[in-house]
């Protein structure tokens, strides 16, 4: 006799190797009333599947033992589904690092500055020259500016023997020399200076100005962290099974390099740079598709992006650079629908086409500013228990036959 009938299951679907049960019987098998299996579903203790020839639901064997006999589907103890951080908080559409509001901070603080604050150590660490040359000869003048970090990343991380160590001061060093260097790389510029003002000739051939420093270095502040998003989970995931900070960083990257996270600048920058000359045309082809505009609404804040309205306003006030952009955010504003609004996105686009600057500048600031949060998050990683990531895998392949 097979498992199924030893344990009196009705007769189950077969399918592609698998057992399955309708609603009926998994109503029956559990003793519950079907309106109860959809509650399991909904609060995720159950998942329902379709199958050809078979209308309606269908929910496989061994998931449904498994609750039958009080064994709830949820992940192994130890798991962290929450993360407790002291880094950065958004509640009420608003932005704060470590209780200050970032906006405050964009008006008068330098990345290295905001650093300091969310690693909670001094920035010390200069670029590395050498690894700055050969990443760029290495890359070629047509590679990515975000290319061209992760093999500094990679490159800085190989030539480092005591790359494990773990510790704040080592972490923070080493960090603030890779940031120093993915500056460097991006192009020809100065080698002193803050962060800012080595960055901004590295972008475009507009001269520097004060005002225009302080406009890139609000960028770079009000997008140096964001709570648990993408590229954030992967790096502490990275540094909860103690990989270095280079580890930490590459991982981070990774899953920023898609135009789900750091590619959604470059999609909102090729809109607004296809707008400049006739916004109305252009507005009305994402109107005709049917589809959003590239860096507007958002899946964190509900009526405003706090960064965007910064950033938006600070380029209200300076002058210089092709005005055109500005008229064509604000044929964008006006075109939205009533509860949708500007994120960071197309602020940053707008701020990278203003000031001419390379194709892949937008991309390339918020890599560099996320930077600055990834390492602080894996700072508090390190304090954490080991290996708390481990999220339980739910099988749904061909099972063994039964012997």
């Amino acid at each position: 006799m097979d498992r199924m009938h030893s344990r009196r299951f009705p007769t189950p679907i077969r399918h592609d190797g698998r057992d399955y049960l309708t609603t009926d019987q998994v109503s029956k098998v559990l003793g519950v009333k079907t309106s109860t299996i959809y509650s399991y579903v909904s609060r995720g203790r159950l998942h329902s599947q379709r199958i050809s020839g078979h209308d309606g639901s269908v929910f496989a064997v061994d998931e449904v033992e498994r609750l039958r006999d009080g064994v709830r589907h949820r992940p192994p103890a130890g798991v962290a589904e929450r993360i407790a951080t002291q880094l950065t908080l958004l509640r009420d559409d608003r932005l704060h690092y470590r209780g200050v509001p970032a906006t405050d901070l964009a008006r008068d603080e330098t990345l290295e500055g905001v650093a300091a604050l969310l690693w909670q150590r001094r920035w010390t660490g200069g670029a590395d020259p050498a690894v700055a040359a050969s990443v760029r000869a290495l890359a070629g003048p047509a590679s990515r500016g975000l290319d061209r970090i992760r093999l500094v990343v990679d490159l800085l991380g190989a030539r480092d023997p005591l790359r494990h160590k773990i510790d704040d001061e080592s972490v923070t060093r080493r960090a603030a020399a890779v940031i120093g260097t993915a500056v460097d790389v991006i192009g020809d510029g100065p080698s002193e200076g803050s962060l800012a003002q080595r960055l901004w000739p590295r972008l475009t051939d507009e001269p520097a100005t004060v005002s225009t420093t302080r406009l890139l270095d609000a960028a770079l502040i009000l997008l140096a962290d964001h709570d648990m998003s993408a590229g954030t989970v992967a790096a502490r995931v990275a540094a909860s099974a103690r990989g270095s900070v280079y580890a930490v960083l590459g991982a981070g990257l990774g899953a920023f390099d898609g135009p789900m996270h750091g590619g959604a600048t470059t999609l909102a920058y090729r809109f607004l740079a296809g707008a400049l000359d006739d916004p109305t045309a252009a507005l009305a082809e994402a109107h005709y598709g049917d589809v959003a505009i590239p860096g507007t609404g958002h899946v964190v804040y509900r009526h405003h992006d706090p960064r965007a309205e910064c950033l938006i306003a600070m380029l209200g006030r300076i002058g210089g650079g092709d005005r055109r952009v500005m008229a064509a955010l604000a044929a964008v504003v006006d075109s939205l629908a009533e509860g949708d609004f500007v994120n960071s996105d197309l602020a940053l686009a707008a701020l990278a086409l203003r000031f001419r600057m390379r194709p892949d500048a937008a991309e390339t600031i918020f890599a560099i500013a996320r930077m600055v949060g990834w390492v602080a998050h894996a700072l508090e990683e390190y304090r954490a228990p080991r290996l708390r990531f481990r999220p339980e895998g739910i099988y749904t392949g061909v099972h063994p036959q039964a012997r």
